[in-house]
């Protein structure tokens, strides 16, 4: 199957969010989604690039942006991460691992990946960074939003 590529859809799921409430991708249509997937709750480069996401929440949602995060971790640990860095997005506990095998970025002992897509309004992807480098990611995806006219 391989990891979904530019011009296909994003691949629909439904996940569990750090609220224990569920979040379909597809009800994200008509915003520009952020769809990232990193290794593990807590660690440096995970909490760096989640609090760079919450620091730049404002230039994001600007322009339209919706952000979720998707990682192997359970509920509870998606929720205490959230709290602890007071992040203002979703983040998806897929710790059956379907969404993870669904867009193909399962890493070393089945964790995710440090993997992002860009999703234009009608679902369908624009861009993927396959190995991220956290610091300077988000102006990476501002950029790109500009460049691509999304």
């Amino acid at each position: 199957m391989g990891m979904p590529e530019v011009g296909q859809a994003a691949p629909n799921f439904v996940g569990i969010t750090d609220d224990d409430s569920e979040l379909e991708l597809n009800t994200l249509k008509g915003n520009i989604v952020v769809l990232y997937f990193y290794p593990k709750a807590y660690t440096p480069g995970c909490t760096k690039e989640a609090c760079s996401f919450r620091d730049n929440m404002i230039r994001l949602t600007g322009i339209g942006v919706k952000v979720v995060g998707v990682s192997t971790d359970g509920v509870r640990r998606q929720a205490g991460f959230k709290a602890k860095h007071e992040l203002s997005f979703p983040l998806i506990a897929d710790a059956d691992k379907k969404i993870v095998e669904l867009y193909d970025v399962k890493g070393i002992a089945g964790i995710a990946k440090r993997v992002t897509f860009l999703i234009d309004r009608e679902g369908v992807i624009q861009f993927v960074w396959p190995k991220v480098s956290v610091t300077g990611h988000v102006d990476e995806i501002i950029t790109k939003i500009e460049e691509l006219k999304l």
